[in-house]
């Protein structure tokens, strides 16, 4: 018997999701719609006029050769930050999960790098690496390797990535952590019952039930890394050294607010938006097969 939520008056539903419902028109839809019709247009640097292009301010981009550059060095940026970021928070969710000791203030001391805020964060990163003054460059140096990531733009696209996986390693973790609470630990006894060693348990329970917390961390982790890693950028490396680290949410402001073509950076944040709508529809479509609800 299938059972139906009542409600005594007819407009209390509408008005619970109201709210929800502005902010969502404010917040996104009235955004996207200026961004998609500014991309059409020219404007001075001002805002007082503008002129019809067309699809002008896109056929510009795809000429553009940094433009392009940029989805490369986003791709490499994305997969680097959400692959190094799920398998470090992975492990240490199952080695919390094996703590019984003080394992209160050993996941409390795990969950902090998140209250950082993302600024911040690349400062320490900056410091830390810094070839003059970082500790990190200083050890590097002991090993017999020169770091430099003001003139080396792999080193420098290699440090953005790692800072900002260690940026989002806390709330991956808290989520990995709270899936492998909730698998019933009878199925790992009775696992280990039948002679199945730690790696086969992991891989052949643990991991498959862990599907949906990966599946959805793997979204999550990727529109972080598409999306919320420009204040990152902008406080490490500005994008350089030569526009080795400016993946295309930061080639929006740079287009925007640093060359003040405002139709160029519109039609860069609508193509950005198509891009991850892409990829996510994607995830849905195929990854999600391999999802064991």
């Amino acid at each position: 018997m299938q059972k139906r939520v009542t409600f005594r008056h007819r407009w209390l539903p509408y008005a619970l999701v109201a709210p929800q419902i502005v902010v969502t028109l404010i917040f996104f839809i009235w955004p996207a719609y200026q961004a998609l019709e500014t991309s059409f247009y020219i404007e001075d640097a001002f805002g007082f006029s503008r002129e019809w292009v067309g699809l002008e301010n896109f056929r510009a981009l795809f000429a553009d050769a940094t433009y392009m550059a940029s989805f490369s060095t986003t791709i490499v940026f994305g997969l680097g930050v959400t692959a190094l970021s799920m398998s470090i928070s992975l492990a240490l969710a199952v080695a919390a999960n094996r703590v019984i000791r003080s394992a209160l203030a050993y996941q409390t001391s795990i969950i902090w790098p998140y209250a950082v805020a993302p600024a911040v964060a690349g400062v320490l990163w900056h410091f830390m690496m810094n070839p003059s003054l970082g500790i990190f460059a200083y050890w590097l140096e002991g090993l017999g390797y020169e770091w430099n990531h003001y003139v080396n733009g792999d080193q420098a696209l290699l440090m953005v990535t790692v800072a900002a996986a260690w940026k989002q390693i806390s709330y991956n973790f808290l989520f990995f952590l709270a899936g492998l609470q909730s698998i019933p630990k009878s199925l790992i006894e009775a696992a280990a019952i039948d002679r199945a060693g730690p790696v086969r348990r992991f891989w052949s329970i643990v991991f498959p039930l862990l599907s949906p917390t990966t599946f959805f961390l793997l979204v999550v982790n990727l529109v972080y890394a598409f999306f919320d890693t420009f204040s990152l950028i902008h406080a490490t490396t500005n994008g350089g050294p030569a526009n080795a680290t400016s993946i295309l949410v930061y080639k929006v402001y740079n287009t925007g607010f640093v060359g003040q073509d405002y139709g160029g950076s519109a039609a860069q944040s609508v193509i950005l938006m198509l891009m991850v709508a892409a990829m996510t529809v994607v995830q849905f479509r195929y990854v999600e097969r391999r999802v064991n609800y």
